[in-house]
């Protein structure tokens, strides 16, 4: 199992970014894909039609999310902790996600970045 960090940066205050995490209408807009979504701890999520599927364990409005995803019945649920910060420039995030399986970390990541960060940044650059 694998643990991936990386921080990312945003030209908008942190509750925008947080908003558009947290809220279907706007997780719809930037991944372009069908999204299950509800802003309450204990429950369970998906994103493009369930390619991540997970459940919500803690929210901190403007701040920090904390989620669990699943990568298969056999492997322990990977958890997924964004934690958003103030900076110059907008808003710094911190990703962190542990108990990545190591057979997909290569692939899961590169899609990770590609189209979930990606199309965040997308997100708020177009604005």
């Amino acid at each position: 199992m694998k643990t991936f960090k990386k921080y990312y940066s945003f030209p908008v205050p942190p509750q925008e970014v947080y908003l558009a995490l947290t809220k279907a209408q706007s997780i719809q807009l930037w991944t372009g894909a069908e999204v299950n979504f509800t802003e309450e701890a204990g429950t369970e999520f998906s994103f493009w039609d369930g390619d991540i599927v997970g459940k919500n364990i803690a929210f901190e409005p403007g701040k920090k999310i904390i989620q669990q995803w699943y990568f298969g019945e056999d492997t322990e649920p990977s958890v997924v902790t964004i934690k958003l910060h103030p900076d110059k420039k907008g808003t710094s995030l911190e990703f962190v996600q542990t108990n990545i399986p190591d057979e997909d970390f290569v692939d899961f990541t590169e899609g990770l970045q590609e189209h979930y960060f990606g199309g965040l940044l997308d997100f708020f650059e177009e604005e």
